[in-house]
């Protein structure tokens, strides 16, 4: 018998505005790393409800997810940990300034793809610009591509 294998489920959002994309500067295990807002899927959301939480939560911006990018999947062997990561197309909806970001966030930031790629702070996963390319390259699915009951 095999022993139980559960992979983490996220989402991130991939918001773009004047060339720039939102990201976050966050402290992990692993110390300060760039990464696209994004979290876990708490039971009773959608998926679109946790895109549109975590980005509140990590960012201060209200978004509204238009597409989804697509569905990744990424590993990390020292932790033995996979993740399962929902990538969201957004918009920005406006913003709360007034709004505390979560523990762990140093600070929310615009950067260019090229920002991004040359950034001294290392990335979060190789997902990060994965989900970058991908959606410079028009990746796009519909937003009931994936289909909640």
């Amino acid at each position: 018998m095999s022993e139980l294998w559960t992979p983490h489920v996220v989402v991130a959002a991939l918001v773009q505005k004047e060339g720039k994309f939102l990201l976050v500067e966050e402290h992990t295990a692993e110390g300060l790393r760039l990464n696209q807002p994004a979290g876990h899927w708490e039971r009773g959301e959608t998926l679109l409800d946790a895109v549109r939480r975590e980005t509140l939560e990590e960012t201060a911006h209200h978004i509204e997810p238009l597409a989804l990018l697509g569905c990744y999947s990424t590993h990390y062997p020292r932790r033995d940990i996979t993740y399962l990561r929902f990538a969201y197309v957004c918009r920005v909806a406006g913003f709360d300034a007034e709004r505390t970001l979560d523990h762990g966030i140093v600070r929310a930031v615009w950067l260019t793809p090229i920002e991004l790629a040359a950034s001294p702070i290392p990335h979060r996963s190789p997902l990060v610009m994965r989900c970058v390319q991908d959606h410079l390259g028009g990746r796009r699915f519909p937003l009931d591509f994936v289909a909640h009951q």
